[in-house]
């Protein structure tokens, strides 16, 4: 069974953006999800596109690797979270002297994909 993940850290999208695009490619098949994260209208989309197209890339990188057949219409998303980076603090001015205080968070994208194995085309 092959497997494969990527990861991208510090991501400037917050996690609970970031987790609805997610929410939409788990336990898809890879090139189905490609295209679902293709067409998603959430700005969270294009960074779960990119960290899902780079652990199709790994798992075709392992396959060479240990001379497996690689099939990408064979790969199913996982495992796929998103868990929440460090948290940049910024200052706004507000009336009388006062500071508003903005949270500019960060996420880290995970995704894993793992081909899974046919029994010679028994169901």
């Amino acid at each position: 069974m092959l497997e494969a993940r990527a990861q991208a850290r510090g991501v400037r999208v917050t996690p609970m953006k970031a987790r609805r695009v997610v929410d939409l490619i788990r336990g898809k098949q890879a090139p189905e999800a490609l295209a679902t994260l293709q067409f998603a209208p959430q700005s969270a989309s294009e960074p779960v596109y990119k960290v899902l197209a780079s652990a199709i890339a790994n798992a075709r990188q392992k396959a060479e690797r240990e001379s497996v057949p690689f099939d990408e219409r064979a790969l199913v998303v996982t495992t796929a979270y998103v868990d929440e980076g460090p948290t940049m603090k910024r200052f706004q001015p507000r009336a009388q002297g006062r500071a508003f205080r903005i949270n500019k968070r960060t996420s880290h994208i995970t995704v894993q994909v793992s081909q899974l194995e046919t029994n010679g085309g028994v169901r």
